[in-house]
């Protein structure tokens, strides 16, 4: 297998995209060129990874020659590295020859997608392929879904250290955050909007919190949250748009853990936007703008104006500086089947679809790279807290700025 005899402990794909450089600059920021881990990039075009190379000023950097329509090249990237961290989205559209590959021979695999259509598309298609060549596929390890899995995660390990017993329920609330909307992400939700648009089935599927798991455990709300007032968080709180993908993984992972939060266990995610008056206009103009967003995606003559004159494009996206400047800061309330409640809170020091999804991205690569060998974790289709746990955790405090702590 591919993480038996390797050249390198990981290679990035879709190095020369906009992510993938912010993700090869972190990595040369924490490992360099000649360290302990040795990585290379990898693409399409050798002119751009030589670009790339001149630019982070990192001479040395090994470089491999890859296209997702080659699969002969994707097998010779797998066969020279544990771990490939893939950067290239839509993953519907051009992730499936990698998964494939990187399943066949072994090969240890991290993406960004929030795709949940793919997601399970590619579980179905290849877990036991990966079972039995022993790669480890972990889907959705950016901004989605980290923060909320790893939150609900650490919340869970708390609440037994406190309690002596997990929280049955589980909500999350967007307190604060700062940052542009990643160009990668909305073509993506334009790509599910598109197959929905055509596929009845899709429609029904997307309408299915449980979608990921391998059954439901129990009725669960819908994953977008109408407005209301939160007792709870004492604001008003309105639908938050990653809480499509982020409620399955979470729910996949308290599955994959053999429901260790229990098979009664609920979650959702919204948006707070104030406690008065104020709060509940900010929250009704966030539902509607989000569910006119959806609306015209569904059309192609409003899908072809938000495409091109007001969303940003795949590989775009901020400033160095404007990523710098962004944050995020998640409250999760949890409740016991006894009515027992803890509050965590988990923060991140960048923008989330940008800087602080790098750095994440960033650990998770380099945390199936160092930390978990094939005789800790079988192979696999997993979530990032099922995968990783307490070991990511302790990485992204550390080294990708983000914060998990108890209110």
């Amino acid at each position: 297998m591919a993480y038996q005899t390797p050249h390198y402990n990981l290679v990035v794909f879709g190095a020369t995209g906009f992510v993938g450089r912010i993700l090869c600059q972190y990595l040369l920021n924490q490992v360099g060129v000649n360290g302990a881990v040795k990585w290379a990039i990898a693409g399409r075009s050798q002119a751009k990874l030589n670009a790339l190379v001149s630019d982070l000023g990192a001479n040395g950097l090994p470089q491999i020659i890859a296209d997702v329509s080659d699969e002969a090249s994707l097998r010779h990237m797998c066969d020279q590295t544990q771990v490939v961290i893939s950067t290239v989205g839509p993953y519907a559209l051009y992730g499936e020859p990698l998964v494939k590959v990187c399943a066949e021979t072994g090969t240890d695999y991290c993406d960004l997608t929030g795709e949940p259509q793919w997601i399970r598309q590619m579980s179905q298609r290849y877990s036991a392929t990966a079972e039995q060549s022993g790669a480890r596929i972990v889907h959705c390890c950016g901004f989605d879904s980290i923060p909320s899995d790893l939150g609900v995660y650490y919340l869970q390990q708390q609440a037994k250290q406190r309690f002596g017993r997990v929280c049955d329920r589980i909500k999350m609330r967007v307190k604060a955050a700062m940052g542009g909307v990643s160009g990668g992400t909305v073509a993506s939700g334009i790509n599910v909007v598109k197959e929905a648009s055509v596929d009845p089935a899709l429609r029904q599927e997307l309408d299915n919190p449980y979608s990921l798991c391998p059954s439901q455990s129990t009725e669960h709300p819908p994953t977008l949250v109408p407005v209301q007032y939160d007792q709870d968080f004492q604001g008003w709180v309105s639908p938050f748009v990653m809480a499509a993908i982020n409620t399955r993984i979470v729910l996949r992972s308290n599955a994959l853990l053999d429901y260790a939060y229990g098979k009664q266990f609920q979650y959702d995610e919204a948006v707070l936007t104030g406690p008065n008056a104020t709060g509940w206009l900010v929250a009704q103009g966030l539902s509607v703008s989000l569910v006119g967003v959806a609306a015209a995606m569904a059309f192609s003559p409003t899908r072809w104006l938000l495409e091109t004159m007001l969303i940003p494009k795949p590989g775009e996206g901020p400033s160095q500086a404007a990523q710098e400047q962004g944050f995020y800061d998640l409250r999760f309330w949890g409740t016991t089947a006894e009515g027992q409640t803890i509050q965590v809170k988990v923060t991140g020091d960048r923008d989330p679809g940008y800087g602080s999804t790098a750095k994440i991205l960033g650990q998770a690569g380099l945390c199936l790279a160092e930390d978990f060998p094939p005789s800790l974790k079988a192979g696999g289709f997993w979530t990032p807290a099922s995968m990783f746990g307490d070991v990511l955790i302790e990485r992204l405090v550390k080294d990708a700025g983000l914060t998990f702590e108890v209110c």
